[in-house]
């Protein structure tokens, strides 16, 4: 019996190679541009460690030659009797034109198969909160998740809530501001959602509190930000555009971003900046070693071959510098969904 352990990963189509590198887990299906890995024989995977996994699941099982008339029955069965109960069932497809096809049917199913593990008191009711508990707290147990390649074949597999993204897919969904000035707006406005909680959200970007934006043009980075209160200085040789263009909280200076600094520390510092990766890491790290910002959300763009090796190269040096001059901090790096051949990473200052 195979009692190595299983993993299902979800990655941007085209990343695949990228996710068996960085775990270093025996690949099991890694079929390109299918946008989902399956791996065996790591005892342990953290998400928050993994750049290129958008989920991270424990795979348990796997139904293949599903019957059109009726899915329900096989895959009730295949379902593991542990955990017991599940928080919440997610139905999900490959992020591709032809997983897409399927959203229609895992919309249709999804309620016929929530009831049938309600009946059978294996899942929460629609509050999130289990009907056994009485507390009124909600249900932390693990999540249910299949997941359908095709619609003949299905993955089942389970999240820690704890140790999972906890959006549909592994993508969290933001909104677009109709008077942004680029879609890049969207990229910022996932990194916050992503790499902060509520709390920290509120704690940490507070009206009137300081951000610089380098290579702000044009302007959709520097857009998100003043959408939430702050006051920003964008630095780009470059026009802004729309209406960060003469905003009353936006500074434009036309000034070489690499060379910039401020007269007096900032509370952000973001940069979205076409530059070699080693190159903006360096920028990062010496914007925090000088004391320039408590905080900073960048992008590395990452070389087509050699992605895993560029990235750990420009995450290391910053790594090697803070750590020898005793700054503590917290790194973490998650290729988002509005990324593309880049990566986002957040970089904060601890006490």
């Amino acid at each position: 019996m195979n009692t190595l352990p299983s993993w299902l990963i979800y990655c941007r189509p085209g990343f695949e190679r990228d996710c068996v590198e960085e775990t270093q887990a025996k690949p099991v299906e890694t079929t390109e541009n299918s946008g989902y890995v399956v791996l065996q024989g790591k005892p342990r995977l953290t998400y928050r460690q993994l750049t290129f996994a958008r989920q991270l699941l424990s795979l348990h099982a796997e139904v293949s030659d599903l019957p059109e008339r009726d899915r329900l029955t096989p895959l009730l069965a295949a379902i593991p009797a542990s955990p017991e109960r599940f928080s919440a069932l997610y139905l999900e497809v490959p992020d591709t034109n032809e997983g897409k096809t399927l959203s229609g049917f895992t919309r249709r199913f999804q309620p016929l198969l929530e009831e049938a593990l309600r009946v059978q008191g294996r899942l929460a009711d629609a509050s999130g909160i289990h009907p056994s508990t009485g507390s009124g707290r909600t249900d932390i147990s693990p999540r249910l998740h299949i997941f359908f390649p095709d619609n003949q074949r299905a993955l089942i597999a389970t999240a820690d809530p704890h140790n999972s993204s906890a959006a549909l897919n592994g993508i969290q969904r933001v909104s677009m501001a109709s008077d942004a000035p680029s879609r890049s707006y969207l990229k910022l406005a996932e990194a916050f959602e992503v790499f902060l909680d509520k709390k920290e959200q509120a704690l940490w970007l507070k009206p009137g509190m300081t951000a610089i934006d380098l290579g702000a043009a044009p302007g959709g980075w520097t857009w998100q930000l003043v959408q939430r209160g702050l006051k920003v200085t964008a630095v780009d040789n470059g026009p802004l555009k729309g209406a960060a263009a003469g905003h009353p909280s936006i500074r434009h200076l036309r000034e070489d971003g690499f060379r910039f600094r401020p007269q007096r520390p900032v509370d952000w510092l973001v940069c979205d900046m076409v530059e070699q990766p080693q190159r903006v890491a360096t920028l990062m790290t010496e914007w925090f070693i000088g004391g320039h910002t408590q905080r900073a959300i960048f992008n590395l763009k990452l070389p087509m071959k050699k992605r895993v090796a560029a990235l750990n190269d420009a995450l290391n040096s910053i790594r090697t510098a803070l750590n020898n001059i005793g700054i503590r901090y917290q790194l973490e790096a998650k290729q988002l969904y509005h990324d593309r051949e880049e990566v986002t990473v957040y970089l904060a200052r601890k006490r």
